[in-house]
């Protein structure tokens, strides 16, 4: 596998940079994830900020905030900054956007999600209880309601990508996980830290994933159910 700069993990191999207006965070040769640790000073370059976009007085905007045209922010959400929101988003009742979050055109970043040190290209939906943290996702990635996105370690170390039997360091200590265009993540599945997911792959709600998964896979969870007549009071127990 050799080091994180190979060109198995070149960003394009994951993402079209056409559909992001900050391309300009993927250094050529380095690996897709390495953008994750530049968001912060990205920002920290931006000189215009401006809230184009329809603001509810009951949401919480802090400094260094830019809101697109066309974009809303329903009463109830927080976005602390400093984060840049593209045009024609809905940021819902209930978000909260931490530090250092970049949205592109058309995302939804819904109710009761929480995002941070992130990248989202145009067309991301992450509508329901969603934690999105020191990640990617790509042109039209989804996650279903409840899908996580976890991005430390249990002991804090390094966080490592693992693929064909080898572990590729990611430089990072925070890094949940790279989602590739129009990749469905299902209800309630977890990406460990260190997630790497292809383009138009599927994952089943459910699903617990570590690793890389090629474009164009499916994950499937097949769970056992068993249905059984209930028990009256008093009967034997079977």
């Amino acid at each position: 596998m050799g080091d994180g700069g190979d060109q198995c993990f070149a960003p394009e191999g994951f993402l079209d940079l056409s559909h992001t207006r900050h391309a300009g965070l993927f250094a050529p040769g380095g690996p897709v994830w390495a953008a994750i640790g530049r968001i912060g000073g990205y920002l920290a370059e931006r000189d215009r900020f401006e809230l184009a976009g329809e603001v509810s007085g009951r949401a919480v905007v802090g400094d260094r905030v830019h809101i697109g045209a066309g974009t809303e922010v329903e009463p109830g959400a927080v976005i602390k900054g400093p984060a840049w929101i593209g045009e024609n988003c809905i940021v819902r009742s209930g978000a909260y956007l931490r530090e250092n979050v970049i949205a592109g055109d058309g995302c939804v970043l819904g109710n009761s999600s929480e995002f941070k040190n992130c990248l989202l290209f145009d067309g991301v939906a992450a509508p329901h209880f969603n934690y999105v943290g020191d990640s990617i996702l790509g042109h039209r990635a989804h996650l279903g309601a409840g899908v996580i996105l976890s991005n430390v370690r249990l002991d804090g170390a390094e966080v490592g990508v693992g693929s064909g039997g080898e572990r590729v360091g990611s430089g990072l200590r925070k890094f949940g996980a790279v989602i590739g265009d129009r990749a469905e993540v299902g209800c309630n599945s977890v990406i460990n830290p260190g997630g790497v997911i292809g383009r138009d792959c599927v994952l089943y709600p459910g699903s617990l994933w570590s690793g890389v998964l090629a474009s164009g896979h499916v994950v499937k969870v097949r769970g056992v159910q068993e249905v059984v007549a209930k028990r009256e009071a008093g009967d034997p127990v079977k």
